[in-house]
């Protein structure tokens, strides 16, 4: 067994990384992606013109891939779940009774 070799696995513990897009992103542009087809089968069932159809869908699709990757690079890997975090955390706690503390 002196000449095993083993593979070392360098990558583990890591946000998982695709093109530029860390961690949630990736299923946010995932979700997005499913959300224009839908949008796109809507439009042309309703009878707008394929053309025009085409047209919103990419105009969407490109401004939503923008705002994921701006959002990608400013909030970071868990900068965006700490942002929504903290709007949930109260600025004070008022408590106008007494009753809590003399159980």
């Amino acid at each position: 067994m002196a000449g095993s070799i083993y593979k070392i696995n360098k990558g583990i513990n890591q946000s998982i990384e695709f093109r530029g897009l860390k961690a949630q992103y990736i299923w946010y542009l995932g979700g997005g992606m499913v959300a224009l087809l839908v949008l796109f089968a809507i439009l042309y069932f309703i009878g707008i013109p394929s053309l025009i159809c085409v047209g919103v869908v990419v105009v969407s699709g490109a401004g939503m891939i923008m705002q994921i990757y701006s959002m990608s690079s400013k909030y970071g890997e868990h900068g965006l779940m700490k942002k929504m975090a903290a709007r949930r955390v109260p600025r004070a706690i008022r408590c106008r009774s007494r009753r809590v503390f003399l159980k």
